[in-house]
């Protein structure tokens, strides 16, 4: 199998220049892959074993930016994992490499036939392919499983289909996750998932009041199009590769000021500066809404309470290691 040491963990296709041959011939997992959840580790587990089987390197092809932000930039997608963070997942599921087709019109105005013959089998010279049952490509998105398979057939390219991956019943999907989110429903997203949903930011200065208020937190603005429900979580934070239990905050903070939303994360037994530093926290619980205090006394009851529950679920949830 060939596995290059020196191999980048990613590659942006540039359709005007060759791919470098040590990179062509892999076994191609492909799809979007935002959230990189149960159903795409069936796509790895299948893509992993079939380049076993074949002697290749598995790898993904996926596409960037988000499709739907092409065709339709007025209304954002919630982005469930960014660039860096999604290759850095595939990884961990056995693709150690992942090639990426930057998406614009011109690459959504290539024929499905031309998509298959000149870019997968050409351009990357596949070893063999894998996709979901939903994958569609090519103009129009003619470009389907079946014709995916019958393309290739003749040219002796293996192409597995992975049927849909249910999880009580409902087959696993980003729009799902994003929609268990956008509910504040962390712990269904993290059932999709098999994970908990993360995010991954560097610290920034804030307004300090939480140190007055005897919970310093770590800030954190996260992506503009992030549609998490405003609230208050239980969560871990990741500082220095080691997770640490704590209790978040994302929202417009209504007892102060309304503002922009943020992320706001208190780390229990934690003391160390993380300014500039970049840290993941994963969302574990609901506790509540966000809501607004006459007081800061009566906020700080509501905080204690906040904490002491946040510590008694943690406390009971396995720990997290990605």
């Amino acid at each position: 199998m060939t596995s290059p040491a020196d191999a980048p963990s990613s590659f942006v296709i540039d359709l005007d220049k060759p791919v470098p041959a040590a990179l062509r011939g892999c076994v191609l997992a492909l799809g979007n892959f935002d959230g990189v959840h149960r159903g795409h580790a069936e796509l790895a587990r299948e893509a992993v074993g079939l380049a076993e089987r074949l002697g290749r390197r598995p790898a993904a092809l996926t596409f960037e930016p988000h499709p739907r932000s092409v065709f339709r930039p007025e209304e954002p997608v919630f982005r469930l994992t960014p660039p860096a963070l999604k290759t850095e997942l595939l990884g961990a599921m056995g693709l150690p490499l992942t090639f990426v087709l930057p998406f614009d019109r011109t690459i959504a105005a290539i024929q499905a036939e031309a998509f298959v013959d000149d870019l997968l089998l050409g351009r990357l010279g596949a070893a063999g392919l894998v996709c979901g049952y939903d994958f569609h490509f090519g103009q129009g998105r003619r470009g389907a499983p079946e014709m995916l398979q019958e393309r290739c057939a003749g040219k002796g390219i293996p192409v597995v289909v992975v049927p849909p991956f249910a999880r009580d019943g409902e087959p696993v999907s980003s729009t799902l996750i994003r929609t268990a989110l956008e509910q504040g429903d962390v712990a269904r997203a993290a059932d999709f998932l098999g994970r908990p949903w993360f995010v991954r930011g560097v610290v920034a200065h804030g307004d300090k009041r939480g140190r007055d208020l005897g919970y310093p937190t770590a800030n954190m603005h996260l992506a503009r199009d992030c549609r998490l429900k405003y609230g208050i979580y239980a969560v871990r934070m990741k500082i220095d590769g080691i997770w640490h239990d704590g209790v978040a905050s994302f929202g417009s903070r209504p007892t102060f000021d309304d503002g922009a939303p943020r992320l706001e994360t208190f780390v229990f037994d934690f003391s160390g500066d993380l300014y500039g530093k970049q840290v993941d926290v994963a969302f574990v619980a609901w506790l509540r809404g966000e809501a607004k205090f006459d007081s800061l006394e009566a906020l700080i009851v509501q905080m204690d309470a906040d904490s002491a529950r946040a510590r008694e679920i943690l406390s009971t949830t396995p720990p997290f290691l990605p």
